[in-house]
């Protein structure tokens, strides 16, 4: 079984990070006068299982899927989806105590924009029978007319304290031992996605069950921040030839692409003993190499042509 699935929130006290929103829900699903929800924010924050909490306490009782439907915008985005799977589940009275059903849009910033038109007629349409909520990572991309027609949730990326608790319940029901260093490097390499965390723990603990730091950028592939600190160093220095060879040696052992790489540079230049003014250069070029790598430039070339600015 995927951990994912078996540590998956059930009830509104196992939502990790983002407490504001949970108690404006929860006061809605008590007096059972749920609007339409949009959940915006980045991945593994809690949208879709808060929104599968909502229905477990909605439609209380084993047969709760019955009055929800579940469905991926990204794989199911056009408008015969709306006009035909949503429409046709809308139509029908909700079974139970509950005025109404729950029809929950995953990812729904990829429904063209035909389709979100078409969603929006819908939730107009049937606020008797149903109740939409969607989920998104980037609210704005979907369109004025469904914004107005919902109530919107901001999600946050989750903080390291949240993080410690939710791992440190983990190892508990596991029985495994995660090094504080290690939580350190999950914070770091997860950027607050939980989901992450728990992937990167599960594929840990099948080889070891004491969880290290050095395992955890194994099992992702990353470079510590020490070793691209380190290149920046012998960079900034003029020494442009150690910085090309410790570079190399970095994307070797990790097997990193140019992307992963540029992204690590861009996160130590910060931590880097260096005035404002050079900081913001090369921020700058790191972006002016990123794009070049995302239109198709060699990557290695592109990187190597970061650190002779740098050197400059």
């Amino acid at each position: 079984m995927l951990w994912t699935e078996k540590y998956r929130p059930k009830t509104f006290e196992d939502i990790k990070g983002q407490d504001r929103i949970v108690e404006r829900i929860k006061a809605m699903v008590k007096d059972k006068n749920v609007p339409h929800l949009l959940f915006s924010g980045p991945a593994g924050v809690g949208k879709t299982s808060l929104a599968l909490v909502v229905a477990r306490e909605l439609y209380k009782g084993e047969n709760w899927r019955e009055n929800l439907l579940e469905l991926n915008a990204s794989d199911e985005r056009g408008i015969d989806v709306i006009r035909n799977t949503i429409k046709d589940f809308a139509r029908t009275k909700a079974m139970g105590n509950v005025p109404f059903k729950l029809i929950y849009l995953d990812e729904s910033d990829s429904l063209t924009k035909e389709a979100q038109h078409a969603l929006r007629r819908t939730m107009e349409n049937f606020t008797n029978n149903a109740r939409f909520v969607l989920s998104c990572n980037y609210a704005s991309k979907i369109i004025d007319p469904i914004h107005s027609r919902c109530s919107i949730f901001n999600f946050k990326p989750l903080q390291k304290k949240d993080i410690e608790d939710y791992v440190s319940f983990i190892s508990k029901n596991e029985g495994i031992k995660v090094e504080n260093k290690a939580i350190d490097a999950l914070y770091e390499t997860s950027e607050g996605d939980l989901r992450r965390i728990v992937n990167i723990l599960q594929s840990c603990a099948v080889l070891n069950k004491n969880v290290t730091e050095e395992a955890i950028y194994k099992v992702v592939s990353a470079a510590r921040p020490k070793e691209v600190r380190l290149v920046l160093e012998e960079a900034i220095k003029g020494n442009f030839i150690s910085a090309r060879e410790r570079l190399l040696e970095v994307m070797l052992q990790h097997g990193l692409s140019g992307l992963d790489v540029i992204k690590q540079i861009q996160k130590e230049i910060i931590n880097l003993a260096v005035d404002d003014k050079k900081r913001m250069d090369m921020i700058e070029a790191c972006g002016e190499i990123e794009f070049r790598m995302v239109e198709g430039s060699d990557e290695f070339l592109q990187l190597q042509a970061l650190l002779a600015r740098f050197c400059k």
